[in-house]
């Protein structure tokens, strides 16, 4: 089992920017890779980026490209969401994500979520 813990969400105006840390309970050099997926109100989580631990490659939604960076602390266990210049669309809840596959199977595991507000 893996706890993820989340902040740095809230309200911010269009504009503005938020950096959301994401602190594991477990050593993240193990992971396969983490992530940030966010959910708004009425619609399906998508994936908003992405890094893998050993590699350090990424992968971005095409509606953040450009304006946000994922990076991890090794050290402190610890991934990170910069975005800026965030539009109202950005508006939803977060969530810091673990994906281990090492048994032949894929496992995922989910922070609790932080609300991330954009005003117009």
């Amino acid at each position: 089992q893996v706890q993820l813990v989340e902040s740095g969400g809230g309200l911010v105006q269009a504009g503005g920017s938020l950096r959301l840390s994401c602190a594991a309970s477990r050593r993240i050099f193990s992971f396969n890779s983490m992530g940030w997926y966010r959910q708004a109100p009425g619609q399906s989580r998508e994936l908003v980026a992405a890094i893998t631990l050993g590699g350090g490659d990424t992968n971005f939604a095409n509606s953040v490209k450009g304006r946000a960076t994922i990076s991890r602390d090794i050290a402190s266990n610890t991934l990170y969401l910069q975005m800026n210049s965030l539009k109202p669309e950005d508006t939803g809840v977060y969530y810091c994500n673990v994906r281990i596959a090492n048994t032949g199977r894929t496992y995922d595991y989910w922070g609790q979520g932080t609300q991330v507000t954009v005003s117009s």
